[in-house]
């Protein structure tokens, strides 16, 4: 329970504590910034970092005048960390292989393996693509396409495109739109409609699939 109450005080001020961040550590937030990109999209057991609002506030405070972060510079950074960490994810799922599916493990449940392998049965490759916009989706679906049969040469076209797409749409968001004074004075709560957002496809899929199997009255 306390864990959650970080998490949601992380989200709802995720903006102060960026904009700490690029206080204490100036030019080294790029680096930060990198390694939480590439830590959430690469580390399969991690899944819960808030990757879309990061993007949003980041690109948010890039156009603060004086901010010592640069936009451009910014999304490629984070384009590279996408794209290499779902590499690594893509990699970790050919090593272990199917077996992964036969039980749960401690950081690794079955269940969003199971939820996330329906998603890319659904979508196909584009899964790729459409998981970069879907929290939690967005780190399994690498993996669950280095455990099939998808060839890393395919999965890296649909990885780099993702990424682009992904890191570009939001932290641009961030930039023109994080300086609107509403948005400013709201912005805990626009975070966690970015996050609600994200998560619709997921629950929408979630809820038509019960009420699929329910058997007919």
């Amino acid at each position: 329970m306390e864990i959650l109450q970080h998490f949601l005080d992380f989200v709802l001020h995720l903006d102060k504590h960026l904009a700490e961040l690029i206080q204490q550590y100036d030019v080294w937030t790029y680096a930060i910034l990198f390694l939480i990109i590439f830590v959430e999209t690469g580390v399969v057991v991690l899944p819960f970092l808030p990757g879309d609002s990061l993007l949003f506030a980041a690109g948010s405070l890039a156009a603060l005048p004086g901010s010592p972060l640069n936009v451009v510079l910014l999304i490629a950074l984070l384009i590279v960390a996408a794209v290499l960490g779902d590499t690594l994810n893509y990699h970790i799922g050919d090593y272990i292989g199917p077996r992964v599916f036969r039980r749960d493990y401690r950081f690794l449940k079955r269940e969003h393996l199971m939820r996330t392998q329906e998603f890319y049965e659904k979508h196909g490759a584009k899964t790729i693509i459409i998981a970069r916009f879907v929290p939690i989706v967005r780190t399994f679906a690498p993996f669950i396409a280095g455990v099939g049969t998808m060839t890393y040469g395919k999965f890296l076209s649909y990885n780099v495109i993702g990424g682009v797409i992904w890191v570009t749409s939001l932290t641009v968001a961030g930039y023109f739109l994080g300086s609107i004074p509403f948005i400013q004075k709201n912005f805990g709560l626009f975070t966690l409609l970015i996050i609600a957002i994200s998560v619709l496809p997921v629950v929408i899929e979630f809820l038509k699939h019960r009420f699929a199997s329910r058997p007919a009255a």
